[in-house]
């Protein structure tokens, strides 16, 4: 590789990463839905056309942010879970919640790019997806170690037959762990963004106030829902 394309490249990189972040700021005060190209050109000194070089769409700016929160997301869930003891169960489940919520927290209008409305007239495409699974692949981890550890005593409730071809998908994410306990941790997910979802669109405004301490006793009733030993 000659020097002067690294140094291109280089340029490159940084005028796409100047372009993402003047768009995340975009995205706080004009929502996705109001993301606009020309408006980042704009605010970059940039002519309009020059901006598509690296970006020929709005749709291809809005899937770069998307793979970009679900990836930061992602990998604070993963450094969150790294952190623990491997055969702390609990402990892993518990921090993992946090990590999504703390994320949440501190970037309200990329999460609510990820998990809000969806944006009319997009549909993300299938390069979104490896960096969507992150955060559930970490959950799916820790319930799948749990199980093969002997750590996971459900209560006897199986699914209705019918249910069992819509698990599949699931069944990767938890190589060996019964539908039982499968459906339990759907669950358990779905309370946790639910959780978050209300938070960060202000659903708890004037109701609750200790958050961070609801949310990990709301965490531990979904522990205690897979069947994670307390």
């Amino acid at each position: 590789m000659t020097a002067s394309r690294t140094a291109r490249e280089r340029v490159r990189a940084e005028l796409t990463r100047e372009i993402t972040d003047i768009a995340r700021r975009q995205l706080a005060t004009e929502g996705a839905g109001g993301l606009s190209l020309r408006a980042v050109a704009r605010e970059m000194g940039m002519v309009s056309s020059a901006i598509y070089r690296y970006f020929p769409s709005r749709d291809d700016l809005l899937t770069a942010l998307i793979i970009d929160g679900y990836n930061a997301i992602g990998a604070a869930v993963e450094q969150a879970d790294a952190g623990c003891p491997k055969d702390d169960f609990l402990l892993r489940w518990l921090t993992a919640g946090h990590a999504v919520r703390e994320w949440a927290v501190a970037h309200p209008h990329e999460y609510a790019l990820l998990y809000g409305s969806p944006v009319p007239g997009y549909q993300a495409p299938q390069d979104t997806i490896a960096a969507r699974v992150r955060d559930v692949m970490v959950l799916g981890r820790i319930v799948s170690d749990a199980w093969r550890a002997g750590a996971v005593r459900p209560p006897s409730a199986e699914p209705p037959p019918e249910l069992a071809a819509e698990a599949t998908d699931f069944r990767e994410l938890m190589p060996g762990v019964p539908d039982n306990v499968i459906w339990r941790a759907i669950s358990a997910w779905t309370a946790l963004y639910g959780w978050v979802n209300f938070e960060v669109f202000g659903q708890f405004n004037n109701t609750i106030e200790n958050r961070r301490t609801a949310f990990d006793h709301s965490m531990r009733l979904m522990a205690a829902t897979i069947g994670l030993a307390q």
